[in-house]
């Protein structure tokens, strides 16, 4: 073994027995070094060095929080709406309600249109025979359907039964069949046909002379129809007057088989022209070639009928009473 150099400690080289050697501990860090005072200085108790605040331009911001979703939709509600459509009772139902209200609407105008030109031409009826009236149109094809085209199937019509004219009593009933509205400068349109049956009461035939008739017509008491022979009978109480009546051009009149008066025959030629005139005011000069086709003798009266067909229906500038069209 090799000696311990001069002057070291003689331990070195020579180690306990059972022990190993020690590493020598080690020297203190500077960074936790303490540093001694100077000899003859007070010592002072620790200080605490405050931290420095931070830059506020660097400044740590806390992140605010995102605003949390909206809860889900608890369970067990649907969206109704959504829920009303995916029902195929509900659907149907909703297509009944549409379908009924839109049927309720075309029937509201169908009434509407349909009174409306009842009303003129009930009004262009009164205006020509001078007595209240009625009228309807057919229902087949609809009214709103005819008047679209401006042409209509049928119409009929009803007056009061107060007269005609001048002549009182008097009551027509009138049926009429394609009508073609086109205005022009000559024409309101057209008729294809056109029959109105005339009824006149033995009231309203002795009503009639009494107020048309000068003289004779004061002396009237009594109107007698015969069916077998097709007469009727003016009766007075000074005399009588039997007369046919019958067709005569475009009207009717009453011929005189005789006249009686105090118990004498008198020569008929002393009272028609007075009842040719009385007549042809009656019964002639209506409007769109409209004339007598027949004439009966009846128990309570007179029957006739007239007609017109592929008639033109004059414009609002020639007849007043047409205006309304």
């Amino acid at each position: 073994m090799t000696n311990p150099p001069h002057g070291d400690d003689p331990m070195w080289a020579r180690p306990t027995q059972g022990q190993p050697q020690q590493p020598p501990p080690p020297e203190p860090s500077a960074a936790t070094e303490r540093m001694s005072s100077a000899p003859g200085a007070e010592a002072r108790p620790t200080e605490r060095i405050e931290r420095p605040q931070a830059d506020p331009a660097t400044q740590h911001i806390p992140r605010q929080d995102a605003p949390p979703p909206p809860p889900p939709p608890p369970p067990g509600k649907e969206n109704p709406l959504r829920r009303f459509f995916s029902d195929p009772l509900s659907v149907a139902l909703v297509l009944v309600i549409v379908a009924a209200l839109g049927i309720a609407g075309v029937l509201a105008g169908e009434l509407y249109a349909r009174n409306r030109a009842n009303t003129i031409v009930a009004q262009v009826t009164s205006c020509v025979v001078e007595d209240e009236a009625s009228a309807s149109f057919g229902v087949v094809p609809p009214f709103l359907w005819q008047h679209a085209r401006k042409k209509y199937t049928n119409i009929s019509i009803e007056t009061a039964g107060n007269q005609v004219r001048d002549a009182k009593g008097m009551t027509v009933n009138i049926d009429i069949e394609d009508v073609q509205l086109a205005e022009t400068a000559n024409s309101g349109g057209t008729i294809g046909s056109l029959v109105a049956t005339i009824t006149w009461t033995a009231e309203g035939i002795k009503e009639t002379v009494q107020g048309a008739i000068p003289l004779f017509g004061g002396i009237v008491s009594d109107v007698q129809t015969n069916t077998n022979d097709g007469t009727i009978e003016l009766r007075g109480g000074l005399g009588s007057i039997t007369a046919k009546p019958r067709i005569d051009e475009e009207g009717l009149a009453l011929d005189v088989l005789s006249v009686s008066g105090l118990g004498f025959t008198l020569p008929r030629e002393t009272v028609q022209p007075v009842l040719d005139a009385f007549t042809s005011q009656l019964t002639k000069g209506y409007p769109m070639g409209i004339h007598a086709d027949s004439v009966d003798v009846t128990d309570s009266g007179v029957t006739a009928v007239f007609s017109t067909t592929n008639a033109t229906i004059p414009p609002a500038n020639e007849d007043p009473c047409f205006a309304g069209l």
